[in-house]
């Protein structure tokens, strides 16, 4: 039962990644897409915008697609942690920890569960297991 409840953790938290991703890929899920999403990471001093967009919705797009196939999963769980690191640095942290006030509490456990997996293995139904 462990590896069918790693399963689901990466299949949450892993294709929510991808949304996100692709909020800022394709402007999908009511995102911004590149150019929107360029431009607000513009105004809060990440330049040039549009690149830093591109490696942000990359980082969640294929980071989540492999943290939810379970494939080269510490590499997935790095660039997700390292994304939410920054958006922790860059727009929560003087918010406190709080969500309700825009805090960091949701990208804190985020990495948490991204590096706990990490830390455990992808389980047996995971490509990471395909591949031992």
């Amino acid at each position: 039962m462990m590896h069918i409840g790693i399963l689901l953790i990466r299949l949450a938290v892993g294709l929510t990644f991808v949304g996100h991703g692709a909020q800022k890929l394709f402007g999908w899920f009511g995102g911004y897409g590149l150019k929107g999403t360029g431009g607000w990471l513009e105004s809060i001093g990440l330049k040039p915008g549009v690149t830093m967009a591109l490696i942000a919705g990359l980082a969640e797009f294929v980071g989540g697609l492999l943290f939810a196939l379970g494939l080269f999963t510490p590499f997935a769980a790095l660039l997700l942690a390292a994304t939410m690191v920054i958006a922790i640095v860059k727009v929560h942290a003087p918010n406190g920890f709080w969500v309700t006030q825009n805090g960091f509490e949701y990208n804190f456990i985020l990495i948490v569960v991204v590096i706990g997996i990490a830390l455990i293995g992808a389980g047996d139904y995971s490509l990471d297991a395909l591949i031992k």
